[in-house]
């Protein structure tokens, strides 16, 4: 509230500085006649002086051109002009630098008290990230690239994450932070372009996380990434083990608790229908089907007919199994109608 009132009261000095020397600039010129005379015989003899002239008269001209500038010296200020004009531009540059504060300062101050807490910290992520960057990429520090990288993952800016953590691990290899977080957006990066990620990318993501992991096997972190990095594998048990120790080192999150109840589920179910899916399928569209890199299944339209030609020979990024024996295929079919019917 402070800062409030000390913007208005600013904002009003420098309004009454710009407007007073305006409206002292109306005000009646008693000198006015013999100052335009003045200027007028100051203009006509340095024109004078300036084109030929004889050398014999031009000492006359100099001395009342001279004249004529003290006169015009001796004049006192004409009303607006000169120190009040100084004073007018003094207003505005004191105007814009208020506003120019205002806006990086109190102004988002304001915009981010109607944010939650989450998102007033990734608009500050976000605000803060050219410093970070120009800063790592001036001191190639491990500390400034580790800065850099959080506020960029923190912010979803995840192509800049990838390179500041990148640059971390080069000079320390053994940060859990950056290796679960490097490891995670290889992982992941696919659903940003919609590419399946290589098979090279997925093993060196798979690697990095879980060496975070044991490095740090108490960080929530890292056991919430690795057990979705797991899950993708299809390693169901080892991701719910990894997620439930989440859940005991954080109580309080609840990040992954979709994932905890699918896995349970299928743990808990005997049918081969989701061996045969989490097999060849869960990588990519999820642990149950609700899209990852690959779309959403519970949602689809698909036909029978057009889901099996799409499993047989694939389609865009997806890839084909001509060779998925006849019976699994069934199960794979049966397991995706039902999802449908059940929809989200």
């Amino acid at each position: 509230m402070a800062s409030v009132i000390l913007l208005g009261v600013i904002v009003l000095v420098a309004l009454w500085l710009v407007v007073e020397p305006l409206r002292r600039g109306q005000v009646a010129d008693p000198e006015a006649s013999q100052r335009s005379e003045l200027t007028s015989e100051r203009d006509r003899l340095y024109a004078e002086l300036a084109g030929p002239v004889e050398e014999a008269r031009r000492p006359d001209l100099e001395r009342r051109a001279a004249r004529t500038l003290r006169s015009l010296d001796g004049l006192p200020p004409a009303p607006g002009s000169g120190g009040a004009r100084r004073l007018a531009l003094g207003g505005l540059i004191l105007a814009a630098l208020v506003t120019g504060i205002a806006a990086f300062t109190l102004v988002p101050r304001w915009q981010l008290a109607s944010l939650n807490a989450s998102e007033a910290a990734n608009v500050q992520a976000v605000l803060s990230l050219p410093q970070l960057r120009a800063r790592a990429e001036q001191t190639r520090a491990n500390a400034d690239y580790m800065a850099w990288g959080k506020a960029a993952f923190d912010s979803g800016q995840y192509d800049q994450a990838l390179t500041a953590y990148g640059n971390a691990l080069k000079l320390d290899p053994r940060q859990p932070v950056a290796l679960r977080r490097l490891g995670i957006l290889l992982l992941t990066r696919g659903e940003q372009s919609g590419q399946q990620p290589t098979e090279q990318d997925s093993t060196q993501a798979a690697l990095l996380v879980r060496t975070a992991a044991q490095l740090a096997p108490n960080d929530p972190e890292s056991q919430l990434l690795l057990g979705f990095t797991l899950a993708r594998f299809g390693q169901s048990q080892d991701a719910l083990n990894a997620l439930e120790r989440y859940r005991t080192l954080r109580p309080a999150g609840r990040d992954a608790d979709d994932l905890i109840t699918a896995l349970r589920a299928r743990l808990q179910q005997s049918d081969p229908a989701l061996s045969v899916y989490a097999a060849s399928c869960a990588s990519c569209h999820g642990p149950a089907g609700g899209g990852g890199i690959g779309p959403n299944l519970r949602v689809s339209t698909l036909s029978r007919e057009a889901m099996t030609a799409i499993i047989r020979q694939g389609k865009g990024a997806m890839p084909a199994y001509p060779n998925l024996k006849p019976a699994d295929l069934t199960l794979l079919l049966n397991l995706l109608e039902g999802w449908q019917k059940a929809g989200k």
